[in-house]
């Protein structure tokens, strides 16, 4: 028998909603669209030193407890949109990679607190579906440290609810930068086994409420400074328009926690030759930078003739296309990225400065590298949960 029209129309639309169903995306968009101020940029990476120091020296006091985040979030350049509570209270966080909490500012914060005017906050005696926990939570960042109590509520991502997620609403934020960041909170991505206080991650909701196909999620960073969009990141599956599907290869996870894996070596043409017995990397969209151990960064800018200088290398813009590839061997395939991927214009002083996005940083902890945004945004790059590895691929 031959389907009537309206019983083909209704296949036609069930159709279209399977297929809307099986990817959830979340537009990003990107903090700085344009060149950045030089001594604005100087500081966010003596912060992000300063950061890691602090870590280092309360390991070294035994006082390392809590959740420290590879991030240096102030220092990502992309974030998205999710919502709260019953009616939806709307907030921009970061998506990342890098941690594993979820927290938004409170509008139980303090009246002194800076941060309290320039952000959206969660007020939860205006949501219906809020319930109360008050446990007390802090949680350490390389920008400085996060302190509120927790809560429990419906989170929206995408269009998709994920009921009673636990989440921190933050009365301190980590740090005065904060005050002047374009987003809310931090949507952290990384393993359970990093959250504090054993706090189920929002897409470990996700996955065990079933309202994502697949335990996996993947990133689009555009990088183009002129480009409309920022990227998206797409939870229960990858899309495959976005990247040429036979040049995806994926890696196994060295260890679970952090997005983190073998990284087999790094090279720059005639010169370098870093982690060449191997060494451990991280995949961070917390960070916007490819950070490596000082000494091995510093022999990279060397021979792409950057003059460093407190801890930034500079180039002259004139020879970006002539600067030499670098390339990251993982897992048996070779990631390249040419002058026009890893160095970034910055202004400086009624010109523009030109950028190299590798930094020197002898990180406290067995990862050596983090590849930020610098190397995930030439990449599309899938997490996998389900089966821990990570998968990179070249944009269409």
């Amino acid at each position: 028998m031959k389907p009537t029209g309206n019983l083909l129309f209704l296949s036609v639309l069930l159709a279209l909603a399977l297929t809307a169903c099986a990817l959830v995306r979340v537009p990003l968009h990107k903090i700085n669209k344009g060149p950045r101020n030089i001594d604005e940029f100087r500081k966010e990476v003596n912060a992000f030193k300063a950061g890691h120091q602090m870590l280092m020296l309360k390991k070294k006091q035994g006082d390392g407890h809590g959740v420290e985040s590879l991030s240096n979030y102030l220092n990502a350049q992309y974030y998205g949109k999710i919502s709260l509570g019953t009616p939806a209270q709307d907030f921009n966080v970061i998506f990342d990679t890098g941690s594993s909490n979820l927290w938004i500012t409170s509008h139980q914060c303090s009246i002194l607190n800076l941060a309290c005017w320039t952000h959206s906050t969660y007020d939860n005696s205006k949501s219906s579906t809020y319930k109360a926990n008050g446990t007390a939570i802090s949680l350490n960042y390389v920008s400085g440290s996060m302190k509120g109590f927790l809560s429990e509520d419906v989170l929206e991502v995408g269009g998709l609810s994920i009921k009673d997620q636990t989440f921190a609403e933050a009365t301190t934020e980590p740090g005065l930068a904060f005050v002047f960041a374009k987003f809310d909170g931090i949507l952290g991505l990384a393993f359970p086994n990093k959250a504090a206080l054993n706090i189920l991650p929002p897409f470990y909701n996700m996955v065990d409420q079933k309202v994502v196909d697949e335990a996996v999620f993947s990133v689009y960073l555009n990088r183009d400074t002129k480009g409309t969009t920022g990227g998206e990141i797409i939870f229960g599956g990858a899309d495959e328009e976005l990247y040429e599907k036979e040049s995806l290869n994926y890696v196994k996870l060295s260890k679970e926690g952090y997005w983190q894996f073998n990284l087999d070596r790094v090279t720059v043409p005639n010169g370098v030759d870093a982690c060449s017995e191997g060494c451990q990397a991280v995949a961070d969209t917390g960070t916007s930078l490819i950070i490596g151990p000082t000494k091995q960064v510093n022999d990279i800018n060397t021979k792409i003739g950057a003059q460093v200088v407190s801890g930034i290398g500079v180039v002259e813009c004139d020879k970006i296309n002539n600067l030499p590839p670098i390339t990251f061997n993982i897992g048996g395939q070779n990631y390249t990225l040419e002058g026009k991927d890893y160095i970034m214009k910055i202004d400086a002083w009624f010109t523009t400065a030109c950028i190299s996005g590798f930094m020197g940083m002898d990180l406290p902890m067995e990862v050596q590298w983090i590849l930020g945004d610098v190397f995930l945004g030439k990449y599309y790059t899938i997490f996998d949960v389900k089966n821990k590895q990570v998968g990179f691929a070249n944009l269409k």
